[in-house]
């Protein structure tokens, strides 16, 4: 006797009655939904300029730009969607696998975007389709909605084929129908990501929102500290990041780093598994993401008792003063690699003056040296905006030397990681790590400290640490 053949069947769907009159049972008895598109005031238009400055650089050229799907978490379930930032950039919008597509006319380009429709009563996905169908996910914005919100021409996805041109540029194919009928080119990846080094004005208030937001979320979690110590822990200061991000934008940036007492010096503890104890620092490494997807990056080391500690008082004020001269070579004409080897410079002299480094701070910077790199693996900063890591695709040789202009935001971030296993390292430092991460703005006289807000000395901290919560 054969067995029977292996037929797939969704656990979260149940076997429906297949009949005409149940279907119009369905189908009926439904009143108006809200179908208004969330979209940020201002996006639209800001959305429209960003596509002009690529179209610029393409004439007489079609280009694609996919949103992209939610990734498969595990079996039959997805992690949460969220679009590419370069579709995000020309489109401010964050429908699933939506695509739009820019098409030459007129010494310019005219944009279309591509949506899938609402599945509404009257279409059997809507109380079939565990995905798609509005019965299960919610009420969805429609075409209509989309094209007043965006002020841009909106129609169904299921058009896209027949608008494809054969001379495309493509930002990406991860759309099942793109596949094979848009490459996807560097080109126009790199000219994506350096339209984005200097921000507008709209981009710019979207990154003072979500620096805002971090700070009072940086200020939700200190509150948190003696609470985490008694139960919770790291969890525990990172939920509560991780609800205020939530519930004052989009939610986290990138995954929140947690680290207290040993697990400090670990530069991307996104475990935060461990206890919280008395007489440890806490080093938060967390940025909220704006309802517009724009984020902030912010980083502080905070003493959990209220004080540092002697030792590591003097850890910080040693990665205070890299910090300090490092942000003070950011300024329109200077590079980012001024930035940089002025931080690590200060680090490895900080490192001679704690007897660790065994060799001359000019050996250490040297390209055969490095030997600072030991105790700060990392970069000093980055480019800031859509992603945290923004502008990753212009190339290292442009990204470190190309001079910054006003508009451009970028993170500074030294710190010292001194292991709790490394034997290099004095026992009385073994386990402390400090880093102190701003968001600065290139203007045109110099720099702005977009998180001002939260001191960066140790003495400043400590008060802060004493304020009531807000």
């Amino acid at each position: 006797m054969r067995p029977e053949p292996f037929v797939f069947r969704d656990p979260r769907t149940q076997p429906l009655p297949a009949t005409e009159e149940f279907r119009r049972y369905l189908a009926s008895g439904w009143g108006p939904v809200d179908r208004r598109a969330d979209v940020v005031a201002g996006a639209g238009p800001a959305a429209s300029r960003h596509r002009a400055t690529i179209g610029e650089q393409f004439p007489g050229r079609t280009i694609v730009v996919p949103a992209g799907r939610a990734h498969v978490r595990s079996n039959d379930t997805e992690y949460g969607f969220r679009p590419d930032s370069d579709f995000v950039w020309l489109t401010s919008c964050q429908a699933e696998g939506a695509v739009l597509i820019m098409t030459p006319a007129g010494g310019g380009h005219d944009a279309t975007l591509f949506i899938p429709e609402p599945v509404a009563p009257g279409d059997e996905a809507f109380y079939a389709d565990p995905l798609r169908g509005e019965l299960w996910i919610g009420p969805a914005a429609g075409l209509v909605e989309w094209t007043t919100a965006l002020e841009v021409d909106v129609r169904s996805l299921d058009a896209l084929g027949d608008a494809l041109d054969a001379d495309t540029l493509g930002a990406g194919a991860s759309e099942p129908r793109l596949m094979g009928r848009v490459a996807p080119s560097a080109d126009l990846l790199v000219a994506l990501s350096a339209a984005k080094l200097e921000k507008d004005d709209w981009e710019i208030a979207q990154l003072r929102s979500a620096v805002d937001a971090t700070v009072a979320g940086f200020r939700a979690v200190a509150a948190e500290f003696p609470a985490a110590m008694d139960f919770g822990g790291e969890r525990w200061l990172q939920a509560t990041f991780e609800r205020h991000a939530r519930t004052f934008g989009n939610g986290v940036g990138y995954s929140t780093v947690v680290g207290s007492g040993p697990h400090a010096p670990t530069l991307h503890w996104t475990r935060c598994d461990g206890p919280v104890l008395a007489g440890h620092v806490v080093l938060i490494d967390a940025g909220v993401e704006a309802r517009s997807l724009y984020t902030a990056d912010v980083t502080r080391s905070l003493p959990v008792d209220g004080t540092f500690t002697p030792v590591q008082r003097e850890v910080h004020d040693l990665v205070e003063r890299a910090h300090r001269a490092a942000m003070a070579e950011v300024g329109p004409g200077k590079s980012f690699l001024d930035m940089r080897s002025t931080a690590y410079e200060s680090i490895a002299t900080a490192l001679r003056e704690l007897g660790i480094l065994q060799v001359s701070v000019d050996e250490a910077m040297s390209p055969t040296g490095q030997q600072h790199r030991r105790y700060l693996p990392s970069g000093t900063g980055h480019h800031l905006g859509l992603d945290v890591h923004d502008c990753a695709k212009i190339g290292d040789e442009r990204y470190l030397a190309e001079p910054l202009r006003p508009g451009a935001v970028l993170t500074v971030e030294p710190g010292l990681y001194f292991q709790p296993n490394d034997l290099t390292v004095p026992p009385e430092l073994r386990g402390i790590g400090i880093r102190i991460e701003d968001d600065l703005l290139v203007t045109a006289t110099g720099h702005e400290v977009l998180t001002a807000a939260l001191p960066i000395d140790a003495i400043g901290l400590e008060a802060w640490l004493q304020e009531s919560p807000a």
